[in-house]
């Protein structure tokens, strides 16, 4: 920077967070921080930054090649685990601009929120906790990427919030920052609607097919239905941080005052009714599952081959298996690995190598 006397373009943008955010909004000079300390960047203030290192992470590039719903698809249009990522962190950042929430913390908590997945979707997580002497969840398989994997083990020294949003973004938790409850329902949002976008291009339902209540009240096609849901959520949450902010403004202590991101009631129920379509419709449909059971046996063959060959663990694996268990290492490994390199260990172990001869 030219000269010591001027504002760092990060200071500019911390002074601006202050006027023009909600004061609920998760200010970045405000953070609880890292585990590591860390000397601040002059260009971006610490949720840019967390950003960025999770869009240049491995386990990012790497969602790609790792199932949303449908097992090895015909088509290149069909949903993969990194066009979900994109999908929720666009709906997110909607929700966070028009409410004046940290679009950045925002961004960055949609983007790191299924770094955890395992290869072949939820027939991955489903077969690990068989076989692994703990459960396994993606949620809390996220978190111990960016803090005990990425970086053969530093981990990327995430700030606390982005961290909480990308472990409680599932339904049955609740996260500590607004920002982090915009990603939990935005990832509701993604999914249910590209669900049934994809559903439909295989053949499996129909647009006709799906509760005519729910689609009379959010619209009769995927673009109109994320729309309705984003307005909803926008004005139905914008009412809560309204009200929160007269309070503030009479003296109310801010901790004091509840605050929360929702839809209205009507419309958050045919979002569910839509969900419990597809769990009957689509998640269970043969079309949609018919290789899961061969995925589950594959997932399941490379933990108990790994657990028997530790030493074909790629060695940065290594140190968490000294500090919890050789079950955990081999976990974290296979948890890691795209569809496509879990099928090439397999076509590896099994398969013979052809022998050049000249």
């Amino acid at each position: 920077m030219r000269g010591s006397f001027r504002e760092s373009p990060r200071e500019r943008q911390e002074k601006l967070e202050h006027l023009i955010l909600s004061p609920f909004a998760s200010f970045a000079d405000e953070s609880r921080g890292r585990d590591r300390v860390e000397d601040d960047c002059d260009l971006r203030t610490v949720y840019q930054r967390d950003r960025d290192r999770i869009l240049h992470s491995k386990s990012f590039r790497r969602m790609k090649h790792k199932t949303q719903v449908f097992l090895e698809p015909e088509g290149d249009h069909y949903r993969t685990r990194l066009t979900h990522t994109l999908e929720v962190a666009q709906i997110a950042r909607s929700i966070a601009r028009a409410l004046r929430l940290n679009e950045d913390l925002t961004e960055a908590i949609a983007l790191g929120h299924d770094l955890g997945h395992t290869p072949f979707g939820h027939a991955g997580e489903r077969a690990l906790t068989e076989v692994a002497p703990f459960t396994f969840r993606h949620n809390e398989q996220s978190v111990r990427v960016v803090e005990k994997i990425e970086r053969r083990g530093a981990g990327l020294n995430l700030t606390w919030e982005v961290r909480d949003g990308m472990r409680n973004h599932r339904s049955a938790c609740t996260p500590a920052t607004l920002e982090g409850k915009i990603v939990r329902l935005s990832d509701k949002i993604a999914y249910v609607n590209h669900d049934i976008d994809d559903a439909i291009r295989a053949g499996i339902i129909r647009e006709e097919d799906l509760p005519r209540e729910a689609t009379d009240l959010l619209g009769h096609t995927v673009s109109d239905r994320i729309d309705a849901m984003i307005r909803n959520t926008v004005l139905a949450s914008a009412d809560i941080l309204e009200e929160a902010e007269m309070m503030l403004a009479d003296g109310v202590e801010l901790p004091a005052i509840e605050t929360d991101i929702v839809m209205e009631k009507e419309v958050f129920a045919a979002m569910q009714e839509l969900r419990t379509f597809l769990s009957k419709n689509v998640y269970s449909n043969p079309a949609a599952k018919s290789q899961e059971v061969q995925a589950e046996n594959l997932v399941k063959y490379l933990y108990s081959y790994f657990l028997a060959h530790p030493e074909e663990v790629p060695e940065e694996y290594h140190a968490c298996a000294e500090a919890e268990g050789m079950e955990r290492m081999v976990v974290d490994y296979i948890a890691t690995m795209s569809d496509d390199y879990a099928v090439k260990m397999i076509e590896g172990i099994f398969v013979p190598m052809r022998w050049d001869v000249y």
